[in-house]
């Protein structure tokens, strides 16, 4: 039997949630909590850790398995942390720095972490956060991340409250800086089964 084109269009797959930027504050995506559970079950953090756009909470809670002290900001109010500390003009430093950021603001975070880490560095970024003549220029020459971790299973992200269903159609990955690594980037893959155990 012959669809139309219209029939084509219903039946094909269609992506599902997709996070966007959270730059005036009214949208909102905590980072899934097995998402945290893969970086820390494979860095190791020495000294404390500040979580610097912590939203509700959810990375912090799960960055205290990994460190004695977690300091946790943010620029909007969200019921958890300090609020009104914006990271992009923040001179504070802090031994370890692990953050998930707001999209549009990731190239400003990394150039911002880098300086005010002392130890290490974590983005949780778009694995496309690789591509790109510009951030090879301003970024990737000069400071190129110690350890890219790559998720082998998607993260979909949720406003709160949501349905949680479906599964993200956008890769994505832990961007580490090590103050101690020495030689070139890593790249390593997560293994499978996150989702499953901290869900």
């Amino acid at each position: 039997m012959r669809r139309t084109v219209n029939e084509r269009f219903v039946l094909a797959p269609q992506p599902t949630l997709k996070r966007v930027a959270d730059l005036d504050g009214p949208d909102f995506y905590p980072t899934p909590a097995w998402a945290t559970h893969a970086l820390i079950e494979n860095e190791i953090f020495a000294g404390g850790i500040w979580e610097c756009a912590c939203g509700d909470g959810a990375m912090s809670e799960v960055l205290k398995l990994a460190a004695r002290h977690v300091d946790s900001s943010d620029l909007y109010e969200r019921g958890y942390g300090d609020h009104g500390i914006d990271f992009r003009t923040s001179q504070r430093c802090a031994d370890n720095i692990v953050t998930n950021p707001p999209f549009h603001s990731a190239e400003e975070f990394v150039h911002i972490g880098v300086k005010n880490s002392r130890k290490k560095f974590a983005l949780l970024l778009r694995l496309a956060f690789l591509e790109g003549a510009k951030r090879q220029e301003t970024i990737f020459r000069e400071h190129a991340p110690s350890r890219v971790w790559v998720f082998s299973e998607r993260i979909t992200f949720y406003q709160r409250g949501a349905e949680r269903k479906g599964s993200g159609t956008t890769a994505y990955a832990w961007f580490v800086w090590d103050k101690d690594h020495v030689g070139p980037t890593e790249l390593k893959w997560l293994p499978t089964g996150y989702k499953a155990k901290h869900s």
